[in-house]
């Protein structure tokens, strides 16, 4: 039988229980109201009843999470554990030593309103992404009841807008032809041209081998990283959803790349990108886009990252009719529904262009 008082400005609940003939009652407080503390003091009776004994030791929400992640992500790179690093440090600037049993829907929002207003709205996304699969695991396991992330509005900056984080198709090929008039200038823009014309990451260019190249059938073999960074592993690591994928590229660039591998000779790491300057042994992000910018300031074309190489290749495909199931295989993506979210400015503008070409196909008949 559950009795209930008001202690100061919430609700607590006692639940009578015995334990081998002593009394170990079960309590707990933090309700705003009597009556959310008598339909959690019903579940807890019904669990009762049923033989299910409830978790009734407190956790810490950082210390769990900082567990859940020490269990559960012990594949992912020295880069994906640094982002839940950070998300572990805001979870402690807030609930350090609050119990995760006694976090709710509503002091989740206010935390999340509160990280909003001095970080930008993606970081907030992805900052709710590990804390709702942890809090989706704390629930398997009994702890709580409830997923008080469900539903979690999403607030913060609005960052870059996702149409700035590519070239168009015009641009983009303004920007190829002057990287492969620049080739005999340094090895950089030779990887340039492969970001732009393979749609791979920084850290999947920077880790081939000139074994990746198949210039027969005209593929590039993704079977790794390399740490280009103080965060990531040394040296060579998985890629970033762990998988292995082959892409099969144009053959201008395949033939360029072939011209360099017989001219140029073959270094001790055997990386394609390799620089002995380097404290990491490959060319630099920073170096990269810093070459970058030179190039798009003498074109006039507007500044983006190396990363928008990226974009650029994935949103030129997607315009030209590759379909979004090629594209995310082709990019590494974890699932479709990453490549949608990524590109969805793209489907407004096929959906204008398929519009046209609809109405085109019926004025045809007329003819």
């Amino acid at each position: 039988m559950a009795s209930f008082q008001k202690r100061g400005k919430t609700w607590q609940y006692t639940i009578s229980r015995m334990v081998n003939g002593q009394s170990r009652p079960i309590r707990k407080s933090g309700f705003r109201t009597k009556k959310e503390a008598q339909v959690a003091a019903a579940d807890v009776e019904s669990d009762l009843r049923k033989g299910v004994v409830p978790h009734l030791q407190l956790e810490p929400f950082d210390e769990y999470f900082a567990s859940w992640v020490k269990t559960f992500k012990t594949d992912i790179t020295d880069n994906t554990l640094v982002r839940y690093r950070n998300s572990l440090q805001a979870i402690k600037e807030e609930f350090e030593g609050v119990p995760i049993q006694n976090i709710n829907k509503r002091t989740y929002q206010a935390f999340l309103n509160e990280y909003g207003e001095t970080h930008a709205k993606e970081t907030t996304r992805k900052l709710n992404i590990h804390i709702r699969a942890c809090v989706r695991n704390a629930i398997d396991e009994g702890i709580i009841r409830v997923d008080f992330t469900r539903g979690a509005v999403i607030t913060g900056k609005e960052g870059k807008k996702k149409i700035d984080k590519y070239l168009g198709y015009d641009d983009g090929k303004k920007l190829l032809k002057t990287i492969i008039e620049r080739l005999d200038k340094s090895m950089t823009y030779y990887l340039l041209l492969l970001a732009l014309t393979s749609g791979m990451r920084f850290g999947e260019i920077v880790g081939l081998t000139r074994k990746d190249f198949d210039f027969v059938n005209n593929t590039i073999s993704i079977n790794k990283t390399w740490g280009y960074s103080a965060n990531m592993q040394q040296g060579w690591g998985s890629t970033k959803n762990g998988e292995e994928r082959v892409i099969k590229m144009d053959v201008e660039t395949m033939k360029l790349f072939k011209k360099l591998f017989m001219t140029k000779p073959d270094n001790i790491k055997k990386l394609v990108f390799y620089s002995p300057q380097s404290m990491y042994h490959v060319i630099s992000n920073g170096t990269s886009n810093k070459v970058l910018r030179g190039l798009l300031k003498d074109l006039k074309l507007k500044r983006v990252s190396l990363h928008s190489m990226r974009h650029t290749h994935a949103s030129i495909l997607l315009y030209e009719g590759v379909s979004f199931y090629y594209v995310s295989k082709r990019l590494g993506h974890k699932d479709l529904e990453t490549t949608l979210n990524t590109y969805s400015h793209v489907i407004k503008e096929m959906e204008e262009r398929d519009e046209n070409k609809s109405t085109g196909v019926f004025e045809k008949m007329y003819v």
